[in-house]
């Protein structure tokens, strides 16, 4: 076989795998936006409280909440962004909410999630909150060891699921 073969197939073969890869991530995206109630803005992530539904928000409405940061041990860099906990208690009011709930913030297109108890996302010490991507998507970002790297971050979360003990 001839170079410019090669270099023919080899560019195929990568087309292929980009189209794979693009293909599967629609996909996982449309099956996420098929678990949403039917009336949610595109890209709004859902909260439920108990397998049901009690609201949704898009990074723009976090604007009206008090801004955080840190800067990450890893590499340095400042996370700017919302706490979790004052998201939570916009939507939901601190009723819904007791020191042994499990809050769950996942993404379905990364197959990644995150549970945590109440009671780590509400001491403001621990800095459990979202950042903006460079993407416009929501992550899940900490200081609290052990999720304090960012490959233990949850990237372009979609889904807050909270369960009472």
């Amino acid at each position: 076989m001839n170079q410019k073969k090669q270099i023919l197939i080899a560019g195929v073969i990568l087309i292929v795998i980009l189209g794979v890869v693009l293909g599967v991530d629609y996909l996982q995206r449309q099956n996420a936006a098929a678990l949403a109630p039917a009336n949610m803005p595109p890209g709004s992530i859902p909260i439920y409280v108990d397998d049901t539904f009690v609201g949704s928000f898009i990074p723009d409405d976090l604007s009206q909440l008090p801004a955080v940061s840190f800067v990450d041990a890893e590499e340095g860099k400042t996370q700017d962004g919302w706490l979790l906990r004052d998201v939570l208690l916009l939507y939901l009011g601190e009723d819904n909410l007791q020191d042994q709930s499990q809050v769950t913030v996942s993404s379905s297109s990364r197959e990644k999630g995150k549970t945590l108890s109440w009671a780590e996302v509400e001491d403001q010490k621990n800095m459990v909150m979202f950042d903006l991507s460079g993407r416009g998507t929501l992550k899940l970002v900490s200081v609290i060891p052990g999720f304090d790297i960012r490959d233990s971050w949850i990237q372009d979360v979609d889904k807050i699921e909270i369960t009472s003990p």
